[in-house]
């Protein structure tokens, strides 16, 4: 890992606190009223953010924080993990205009709100008490690692947020890169 990693990567709990708030954000954007294509933007955007979340820690935090704590709350984590997987598998399987699509992704949040919480509370300041020096070095691993998981979904990203976004944000962003494309090559000639 060069330096410039190691320099920017926040340490692990801040990772995960990072991750959380940009989930509960998305969260909070959604509303049954919405548009389907705005509907299904939103929820492909915070499915993918939470698999990507998930895979972090079940692969580099939690094993560091179970070796220094043994701890059976990161077991339970573990298994939420799992409910989440199974919820945004099932509404992978439907369409926005499905009657229990709401439903489901409303039981989907519930369940983040409440893993949030306890990972908060209990397992974050824990991993903080007894891993401080490791922290920085786990939230390395984790940036890099989640661009290795991100980098082949770009494109899939770029979607979901113009299907997220209302038409009339759509059209602001597009007229806003026009212009800069307009200043920048006007600049370049001069």
């Amino acid at each position: 890992m060069n330096a410039i990693t190691k320099a920017l990567a926040p340490n692990a709990c801040n990772m995960i606190r990072m991750d959380h708030a940009s989930v509960m954000t998305t969260f909070h954007q959604y509303k049954a009223a919405s548009k389907p294509h705005i509907k299904l933007g939103l929820v492909n955007t915070a499915c993918l953010a939470l698999e990507v979340h998930a895979q972090l820690e079940e692969e580099i935090f939690y094993p560091a924080v179970r070796e220094a704590t043994g701890s059976e709350v990161v077991r339970k984590a573990v298994s939420e993990h799992a409910e989440m997987k199974r919820l945004i598998a099932v509404l992978r399987g439907m369409e926005p205009e499905d009657a229990r699509y709401d439903d489901t992704y409303m039981e989907l949040m519930r369940d983040v709100l409440h893993h949030v919480a306890d990972e908060e509370t209990l397992i974050l300041p824990e991993a903080e008490r007894l891993l401080p020096e490791q922290l920085g070095e786990l939230g390395s691993k984790m940036m890099k690692r989640r661009l290795e998981l991100v980098a082949p979904r770009t494109a899939d990203i770029a979607v979901n947020m113009a299907r997220a976004m209302p038409g009339p944000s759509i059209a602001m962003l597009a007229g806003a890169t026009m212009a800069g494309v307009l200043l920048g090559r006007r600049w370049i000639r001069h």
